[in-house]
């Protein structure tokens, strides 16, 4: 069998990572949220948080901050959510920058799916 990064996190290095906790609150974040840095990693600061200060310079989703990190989704929304509460980061669901905070319709992206199968 394959071992993928999930197989590598020791249970107890994930148990210290979270501080013990073992959920976030799931209606800050989804998987598709973008997070963006607000400050600069300060000294002391937990290795993960740093590398999430530095890697959302550029706005980065949940997904990806997960996948550069090689952590599982659950747990990288803990960390966020620790910089969230301080302010070190921004998070803004893509669709809250559409007039009305609206996604597109059932129809409209059909007609994108459609039209990317032309291609």
């Amino acid at each position: 069998m394959i071992r993928g990064p999930l197989d590598k996190e020791a249970p107890d290095r994930l148990y210290t990572v979270t501080g013990g906790r073992s959920r976030a609150d799931e209606s800050r974040f989804d998987m598709v949220t973008l997070i963006v840095s607000e400050s600069d990693p300060t000294p002391g600061m937990q290795s993960e948080h740093v590398k999430i200060l530095r890697m959302c310079r550029r706005p980065l989703s949940v997904v990806e901050i997960s996948s550069y990190l090689e952590l599982p989704v659950s747990v990288v929304k803990i960390l966020l959510c620790d910089l969230l509460d301080t302010g070190r980061i921004t998070a803004r669901h893509p669709h809250a920058a559409r007039p009305g905070g609206r996604l597109p319709g059932p129809e409209t992206l059909k007609k994108v799916l459609v039209a990317l199968q032309n291609l």
